[in-house]
């Protein structure tokens, strides 16, 4: 049972290994990216899980007996511990690492006690225990006068092999622990000094120290702080040593005043190698440099620095050489370009983001500043009913894709199964190969390398291929009419509802035999669809099929139970609160549903610029700070108009539709996180009240400045007609809601008090014009 010998030895179940010159182990274990095992005399192997299969077996042995060897119960659970046991050691270790032997026994007693096995793994616990009392009894019994530990080297990245510094690693340490009441400096050092070996490279060592911390986050939370502090100490050193700094291992203290020529190395060195625009470099650097604030670099959790690291930071050939503030500038200088004082402003856009109080969305994050700056969140198009355009939409969907656009696609056009094709006289086989087609493309072009391609198609309820849309994620049937990748969506009118709720039938229709039917909303949209079933009792309509609704809805709730799709969304709401129905039809949302915005197909691709406030960083002595709050959306809505002037555009469609209309989703982040500092339960009626009360401030807030916006710089093209322009704002809308669905709806129109939403407000903030067709939008990222 002894998982020490069983696991990193060289001989197991008594059996002499080849001899060789030189264990191959051995060699395995020094390779790149190989996972290494520390022995308990310091010794290092190469990691081999077949070993802990047997430790596993061996320790039911003990407690079963030699018949345990033979039972397919114990088989099975010894593999299934197996697994869990590799999968925990090395989920974190995709790059290589050290292991200590003691952290895999622990595991191993994880993995017993999590498959019910409490007998073996108590059993397992004690051999352990007498096994390390002897261990210690042997060795006082044969300790020398003067004992020495074993000496441990570091090699550098040039080369060199020097001793290990441990003062270096204490300080670095109690940098990272500063201020986080529950962490121990000693207990990570400690924990790290045993996952060391002799001639250990530089990466590995600071790779040591984080997992150390790591390892103890769920001990105490503030660990995730002290673990993110040592990933930036890596980081530090890949950024300095790649921009050949003077110091390339600066610890944080002393990369506080370092901070401001690093940064100015930074600019120059991503300019040169074209991954940064040119215009950058034009920049007052030194102003900048000077604004940065080192301190901030300890505000993240280990997952957000994690993340930043590996997909939003500047690298070359995967080296990465942008640190967090010079990130956080990157993306405010990106988005202050053409402003008339624009280190001014790129300053208090830096500001509003490292302080986390307000986010741009991941694209304007991975993005600006780039050569390619795709700044934008998500793209909604319309796709037609013809090969060319089909195909088009499709193309459309790639190159948005590539500069990292999430994609949302209305389908409802397209002909269903068994649809008349007058140029071949033939049949149509619908629209679920094409949707196979577009998942197969999302996956084909990810988002810039950075994240996998997403995209969700919509279709409307009536439509012929509903009910086969409805089982795209099944993980069952034919796989080439199932779309695994792609998120689907139910885009539902009213009258089907009540169809529901009265048990009535409800008629399936091919797109080109009733062509106006998805532009129309409301009573039109019920005269016009009771129209077209008349036709099709007379005959004069052919592809159509009826079935009770009741039966069609809990189909659709059975499928989003079974597969978490289609999601459920609402067309007549979404188009009657539409500012912009004067100049179309919303025909979808986006790939996340949180903005409706009008689509034509073949010439305009509907383009949402979002951003969120981050609500529990304006919390402050258990109240909403509504002059904080009102800086921050000011300052966030510049930047998303922003956003829409410096946009790269794969697509000419999609720039002709965001420079007409101009919208922008001002969002918010971290409600939970906001109730947990008011003390507030998440289902109380109190909650309610603040998420009405706190999205009430932010509107108000986000039509100010874009009226302040619209004075400066004019108002949006398509402004004469809208909603706006009507002074019909989105807290007055909610009305129209009300009165289309009448007896269906009862709903709380009251408003805070706070807020003045008369006459005046509108004359003032209105009146002179908005600057965007949409101002909010609450993104997935709540």
């Amino acid at each position: 049972m002894d998982t020490a010998n069983v696991i990193s030895s060289n001989t197991s179940s008594g059996q002499r290994p080849p001899q060789t010159t030189g264990s191959a182990l051995d060699v395995a274990a020094t390779a790149p990216g190989a996972i290494r095992v520390i022995r308990r005399n310091g010794k290092v192997t190469g990691f081999d899980a077949s070993k802990i299969n047997i430790a596993v077996t061996k320790a039911f042995l003990a407690v079963e007996g030699g018949a345990a060897a033979a039972s397919a119960r114990v088989r099975e659970t010894v593999k299934q511990v197996t697994e869990q046991v590799v999968q925990a050691l090395t989920r974190h270790l995709s790059g290589g690492g050290t292991l200590h032997i003691e952290d895999i026994q622990d595991q191993v007693e994880l993995g017993l006690m999590r498959a019910g096995e409490h007998k073996v793994a108590r059993a397992y616990v004690i051999y352990r225990d007498e096994q390390a009392r002897k261990r210690a009894a042997e060795a006082a019994s044969h300790a020398a006068p003067v004992a020495a530990g074993p000496q441990i080297h570091v090699k550098l990245d040039e080369g060199a092999v020097v001793p290990l510094n441990v003062e270096r690693i204490r300080t670095v340490v109690s940098e990272a622990c500063a201020g986080l009441s529950g962490t121990d400096v000693e207990e990570v050092v400690t924990a790290a000094l045993r996952d060391l070996y002799d001639g250990i490279s530089e990466a590995e060592l600071s790779q040591a120290l984080t997992l150390a911390a790591r390892a103890r986050i769920e001990k105490e939370p503030n660990y995730t702080y002290a673990s993110a502090r040592l990933l930036l100490d890596a980081m530090r050193h890949e950024a300095c040593k790649f921009l050949d700094l003077p110091d390339s291992r600066p610890t944080f203290e002393e990369m506080k005043p370092a901070y401001p020529e690093y940064f100015r190395a930074f600019i120059h060195k991503a300019v040169d190698l074209e991954l940064l625009d040119p215009k950058l470099a034009l920049y007052d650097l030194d102003a900048l440099g000077k604004a940065l604030l080192a301190d901030r670099d300890a505000q993240f959790d280990y997952l957000g620095l994690q993340t930043l690291y590996d997909r939003y930071f500047i690298h070359s050939n995967k080296t990465r050489f942008e640190l967090p503030q010079a990130f956080f500038m990157r993306v405010a200088m990106g988005l202050a370009m053409n402003e008339v004082e624009r280190e001014a402003r790129a300053i208090e856009f830096y500001q509003l983001l490292s302080s986390f109080d307000f986010m741009s969305s991941t694209p304007t994050l991975f993005n600006s500043g780039t050569l390619r700056p795709q700044l934008s969140s998500c793209y909604l198009t319309q796709v037609p009913d013809d090969l060319d355009g089909i195909f088009g939409a499709i193309k459309d969907n790639a190159l948005l894709s590539k500069f990292a656009g999430g994609l949302g696609n209305d389908w409802t056009s397209v002909r269903g199964m068994g649809g008349y094709i007058k140029g071949t006289n033939g049949k149509s086989n619908g629209v679920v190969p094409f949707l196979k087609v577009a998942n197969d493309t999302a996956v084909a072009v990810n988002q810039g390398g950075k994240r996998k391609g997403a995209v969700c198609g919509y279709l409307e309820t009536w439509h012929r291929d509903i009910e086969e849309f409805l089982e795209l994620r099944k993980n069952t049937g034919d796989d080439r009419r199932r779309t695994h990748d792609m998120n689907t969506a139910n885009w539902v009118p009213d009258l089907f509802m009540k169809r529901v709720m009265i048990d009535a039938p409800w008629t399936l229709f091919s797109p080109e035999e009733t062509p106006d039917l998805h532009d129309l909303i409301g009573t039109a949209f019920e005269t016009r669809y009771a129209q077209y079933e008349k036709l099709a009792d007379e005959g004069r309509i052919k592809n159509f099929k009826r079935i009770p609704a009741v039966q069609l809805w809990r189909k659709m709730l059975s499928m989003l139970f079974e597969t978490g799709h289609p999601w459920v969304t609402f067309k007549d709401p979404c188009n009657l609160r539409s500012p912009q129905q004067h100049v179309g039809v919303v025909h979808s949302s986006n790939l996340c549903t949180e903005i409706t915005l009008n689509t034509k197909a073949g010439s305009e691709i509907a383009v949402c610029n979002l951003g969120s406030v981050n609500l529990p960083r304006h919390i402050e002595n258990g109240v909403l700070n509504l002059e904080k709050l009102d800086k921050t959306v000011t300052t966030a809505m510049r930047m998303l108009d922003n956003v829409i002037e410096y946009n790269y555009y794969s697509v000419a469609t999609a720039r002709n539709s965001n420079l007409r209309h101009r919208p922008v989703g001002m969002g918010l982040m971290g409600f939970n996180d906001a109730l947990y500092k008011l003390r507030l339960a998440y289902e109380s009626d109190a909650a309610i009240q603040f998420a009405d009360e706190s999205m009430e401030a932010i509107s108000y807030y986000a039509i100010k400045a874009s009226s302040g916006l619209a004075a400066e710089r004019g108002k949006y093209p398509s402004f004469e007609g809208s909603l706006w322009s009507q002074g019909i704002l989105p807290i007055d809308s909610i009305r129209l809601l009300r009165e289309s669905r009448g007896q269906y709806l009862t709903q709380d129109e009251s408003q805070s008090g706070r807020f003045d939403w008369g006459p005046n407000h509108r004359h003032t903030h209105v009146g002179g014009g908005v600057r965007g067709g949409a101002g909010h939008g609450i993104g997935e990222f709540v």
